[in-house]
């Protein structure tokens, strides 16, 4: 394989295959963020005076090109480049000549890679934010819609006090918040520049790494160009640690769906078209979109602690072994996001059961709801705690099934206003608009040229 940067001979090819790996693969999903930050470094190369303005114009012309390409899902990476830098570089060496070589000036692949990582990174977690908030708003929707159907809440998995519907679909729409949290964190650690670190150590040109920033989008500068490069690992374990929050939280969610659809529980039922049926068995209707979303969100929250295991001990500086990352996140993204567009699917077709408290065997659920209700009449806790233990225990116990719940998030208080407002609240946090704003400016078509007056 001829390489841009190789100064001998071709590298064995049996060593090639075993350190390139999946890299192709995956370089292509960073394409459009490559080329991304190549029109930004051109002009920042332009504005430094190493590059000149025809060159320049000729560049970044063609750069649009072939992001136009990438976006309409007309580029590939040849089978004898080796990445995707590589690659941009070589068609625009093909199509405008010496003034293609042009573009690596002041960089590196570590700060090149860095850059194309960070914006597909910062893509993905606005993708998976938008996700979790179509998710959100339908559990909030579905919280309002029944939360007056109450179902047994379970401690231990013995029946424990009554809860409701409202209450579960709320529950997890406020857990999606906190996962939130940690995706904004994310969000902030992956939207800082690195690009004119160059291979760790900085460059003696002059570059202007705040320009990069700005026409980027980036929030800030990772300033220190070798903290820069420690970045690479660093951004990858607290993104896995993010998407493996709201992995739990869908893990949870799922494996109560499974335990609702159940015969023995019935909760809930869902179109058939939905559950599967069983070769022998013409009962069955199976859970399984449950059950392998529960598998997929279990083993994605393993995913931090195989990043962990990547690059623990590492010392500072690149080493290859930070490729390999990308078969770690580049499919977490994938299955999270697929998780939370399946949750929602299901959930929109989710049918709830009415009058599940009436059976006999909840009856124990309102034994608190009864000790309550004595003290509120002047009975000392502890004897009221007695006095209703002893009437179950001689099978006397007749419990008042109405529910008097009022306080902040109980059954009839869900305060789903509240948590609304919280979720609107941190997703205005996250700098969407500014980062469209700059990926717009950066590929949009040339403006024309003044035309002077006769």
């Amino acid at each position: 394989m001829s390489k841009l940067w190789q100064k001998t001979t071709n590298v064995n090819q049996l060593v090639e295959n075993f350190t390139v790996g999946r890299d192709r693969e995956f370089d292509e999903q960073m394409a459009a963020f490559d080329v991304l930050g190549s029109l930004a470094h051109t002009q920042m190369l332009e504005s430094v005076g190493l590059l000149e303005k025809a060159d320049l114009d000729v560049i970044q012309q063609e750069l649009k090109k072939i992001y136009a390409d990438i976006q309409g899902g007309n580029f590939k990476i040849e089978a004898e480049v080796e990445d995707i830098h590589s690659q941009v570089e070589l068609l625009l060496t093909r199509r405008i000549g010496e003034a293609g070589k042009k573009i690596h000036s002041g960089r590196s692949r570590n700060d090149q890679v860095l850059v194309d990582l960070k914006l597909y990174f910062r893509h993905e977690l606005q993708e998976v934010v938008e996700s979790v908030q179509t998710l959100f708003n339908l559990l909030i929707s579905l919280s309002e819609k029944h939360k007056d159907v109450l179902l047994p809440g379970y401690t231990h998995l013995q029946i424990a006090m009554p809860s409701s519907f409202g209450l579960w679909f709320g529950a997890y729409a406020e857990s999606l918040i906190d996962d939130l949290e940690m995706v904004l964190a994310a969000y902030h650690i992956t939207n800082k520049n690195p690009l004119g670190s160059a291979a760790g150590y900085g460059s003696s040109f002059p570059l202007n790494r705040t320009l990069t920033t700005q026409l980027l989008g980036f929030e800030d500068l990772n300033y220190n160009v070798v903290y820069a490069q420690m970045g690479r690992g660093k951004t990858e374990r607290v993104i896995a640690q993010a998407l493996s929050s709201i992995a739990a939280t869908l893990a949870k969610m799922a494996m109560d769906q499974c335990l609702y659809l159940s015969q023995n529980f019935a909760f809930v039922s869902y179109p058939e078209n939905l559950t599967t049926g069983s070769s022998i068995m013409p009962h069955k209707k199976n859970p399984d979109v449950w059950e392998i979303m529960r598998g997929r969100c279990n083993r994605l929250q393993a995913l931090p602690g195989d990043v962990a295991m990547m690059t623990t001990n590492l010392p500072s500086g690149y080493h290859r072994e930070l490729q390999l990352l990308k078969e770690l996140i580049f499919p977490a993204f994938a299955d999270i996001k697929n998780c939370l567009h399946m949750a929602t699917f299901m959930l929109e077709h989710i049918e709830v059961k009415n009058n599940i408290l009436d059976d006999a065997k909840y009856a124990y659920l309102f034994s608190v709801e009864e000790v309550n209700r004595l003290v509120l009449g002047g009975m000392p806790f502890r004897d009221a705690y007695k006095h209703v233990g002893l009437a179950i225990e001689q099978g006397e116990f007749k419990p008042d099934r109405n529910i008097h719940h009022t306080h902040e998030g109980s059954i009839g208080n869900l305060g789903n206003a509240q948590i609304s407002d919280a979720m609107q609240k941190l997703v205005a946090q996250f700098p969407f608009e500014k980062v469209s704003k700059a990926v717009e400016e950066l590929v949009a078509p040339p403006k024309p040229s003044p035309v002077g007056r006769a």
